[in-house]
């Protein structure tokens, strides 16, 4: 139990973490510099941290939604010797710039397969590289459309493996700390997302207040 039931971490505890923590392979950093003025959405660096924690000793990774291959250089320099992972993304135009930044890093080019179509296109047509067994998932694609991620990558999964999702917080939207817009339909995705997978029994699940929120699911 914390000592102080009143304190919240702050910016100055998470720029020490950030210091602490050494700074990011330098692929990673060209992948954050590349994203931000092309406002693509990646995944935030402490969240990354933590991903690549979640992805040490996993061999075998799917992952949904690649856009620059940040969340997937993350887990891939975490992975044991000869760990794979399956990235799914239908924009071949940022999937290409990913593995020229996965180049970068040295990670050999038959260690990560892109799968290029929609995701739940890519589970329905049983698309030979998503058979599995996977001993991580990865979601963060459209939200809307995370519960049928789920549903798909179950029977995927080899026995006890981990489920992580990002942005379930949705910055404060989700909890009601900042309000919503009505015709977001992310926010009541991921509400009913996180509910349905917190009280699932073949999970035990949390959600890291870290980012913009990570849920973590172990298989039972």
């Amino acid at each position: 139990m914390k000592s102080d039931t009143t304190w919240l971490p702050t910016t100055t505890d998470l720029d020490w973490i950030d210091a602490t923590s050494g700074p990011p392979h330098p692929a990673l950093l060209a992948i954050e510099a590349a994203a931000e003025p092309e406002d693509i959405p990646i995944l935030d660096r402490a969240s990354g941290r933590a991903l690549a924690a979640l992805a040490a000793g996993r061999r075998r990774i799917v992952e949904v939604g690649t856009a620059f291959g940040y969340s997937t250089l993350w887990m891939a320099l975490a992975q044991p010797a000869g760990g794979t992972i399956v990235t799914i993304d239908p924009d071949r135009g940022r999937t290409d710039k990913a593995r020229g930044w996965w180049r970068e890093a040295g990670v050999a080019d038959d260690r990560i397969t892109v799968v290029s179509a929609p995701a739940l296109a890519a589970f329905g047509a049983d698309e030979p590289a998503l058979r599995g067994p996977f001993d991580l998932a990865f979601i963060d694609a459209l939200k809307p459309e995370y519960g049928a991620y789920l549903e798909a990558i179950v029977p995927r999964l080899a026995p006890g493996a981990l489920v992580v999702a990002d942005n379930v917080l949705w910055s404060g939207r989700v909890s009601g700390e900042r309000p919503a817009d009505p015709d977001d339909e992310g926010t009541s995705a991921l509400r009913a997302f996180n509910e349905s997978v917190l009280r699932d029994p073949r999970f035990a699940a949390s959600i890291l207040p870290v980012g913009d929120g990570l849920l973590v699911a172990g298989l039972r």
